[in-house]
């Protein structure tokens, strides 16, 4: 089912765009690997985590990992159901706005 197009002033800021379409079509990513992708600094990526956390768009979830032999822990992001509806309305609200179309 597409998405209602509905333009989201809180997705549309640069770093939180990106970072919800690197979120959207997989399942979580690790806080590094987005760190690296989108070449932010570590306390921009949380500043921008932490917004999409507040708005109930993203989750985060931290937990050991096997790969590692010391007790730190890995920290991986993904979107939530509501976050990945509205990025999904909000892509749609951009498309139509492409298009001519007034949203």
């Amino acid at each position: 089912m597409a998405a209602e197009p509905a333009f989201d002033e809180a997705i549309h800021a640069p770093s939180r765009l990106r970072l919800c379409g690197l979120l959207r079509p997989v399942e979580d990513a690790e806080f590094s690997a987005l760190r690296a992708t989108l070449d932010m600094s570590e306390a921009n990526l949380s500043k921008t985590v932490k917004a999409l956390v507040e708005l109930g768009y993203a989750q985060v979830k931290k937990e050991s990992s096997a790969s590692r032999s010391d007790r730190r822990r890995t920290t991986s992001v993904s979107l939530t159901a509501r976050g990945k509806r509205a990025f999904d309305g909000h892509v749609a609200a951009l498309q139509r706005l492409a298009a001519g179309v007034v949203v």
